[in-house]
């Protein structure tokens, strides 16, 4: 077991390839590497420093609209990405989200996936395509509400939103488009931290001082400038995609936003 643990240290290969040199070689551990990179299976722990800033997002909800899924999978090319291999694993891996149900990352990629972990499995992989491979980020959002998905861009931009009232699936996801178009930082004014409102007033200041402006005309002009800032950053106040002359909360009605998560690539 030993040997085992030192070989998978050394390639990162699975557990079943390094048992299989070992026993092709009598438990030689540098002629079990020499095997696994000549099947390029130990290819993966070479590039462990490379990034992957090329990926998919991919998305799914459940058929009750109670619970949504989010996960980033990558690679160092935008050629591996559109690859048959790639998007083949991207897809099984979003069907072992929705058979399982992970929590978090963690308990993703230890998930069992054809015979071996999914790490092992994206290990194997990556020394068969030639580039690192990462599951980067995983995210699941429950609600008694309405969960939506949008993606857009082709899997470049993926969004999860929440609401808190039952059988709002068309209005979930005109939020979930709002959010992967507009980016807000926030669902409403009052989450902002109170710190950066304080930041934000500050910088305001300097620069209408700057300017000349008295103390009293200082105070109406950074109100307005905070209602400007507001309608940037938070999702409520930003003006709707589909009518500028509303804000988010205009279409809202009586149905409140819990959540939203947003992947970019």
């Amino acid at each position: 077991m030993e040997k085992l643990k030192i070989l998978r240290e050394k390639t990162g290969a699975g557990i079943g390839d390094c048992q299989a040199a070992l026993t092709e070689v009598g438990g030689d551990i540098d002629k079990a590497v020499e095997i696994l990179r000549k099947k390029g299976i130990a290819k993966a722990a070479k590039r462990s420093d490379r990034e992957t800033r090329e990926g998919v997002i991919k998305l799914a909800v459940s058929d009750d609209a109670k619970t949504g899924y989010i996960v980033e999978i990558n690679a160092e090319t935008d050629f591996v990405v559109r690859s048959e291999k790639f998007q083949a694993f991207a897809a099984k891996i979003l069907d072992l989200i929705i058979a399982k149900q992970p929590e978090d990352l963690a308990e993703l990629i230890s998930l069992n996936f054809a015979g071996s972990t999914v790490k092992e499995d994206l290990d194997s992989l990556s020394g068969v395509i030639g580039e690192k491979l990462d599951v980067k980020r995983y995210d699941k959002l429950t609600s008694s509400g309405t969960v939506a998905v949008y993606s857009h861009s082709g899997g470049k931009i993926g969004v999860l939103a929440a609401l808190n009232k039952e059988g709002q699936s068309d209005i979930a996801y005109d939020i979930a488009m709002q959010v992967a178009a507009a980016n807000p930082k926030y669902i409403a004014p009052a989450d902002v931290a109170a710190g950066e409102i304080a930041k934000e007033k500050e910088i305001y200041r300097e620069q209408l001082l700057k300017e000349g402006k008295s103390e009293n005309m200082i105070e109406k002009i950074t109100a307005g400038k905070l209602e400007k800032f507001y309608e940037e950053v938070c999702l409520v106040k930003q003006e709707y995609i589909k009518d500028d002359k509303k804000q988010v909360e205009d279409i809202l009605g009586g149905v409140k936003v819990e959540k939203f998560i947003r992947y970019s690539l």
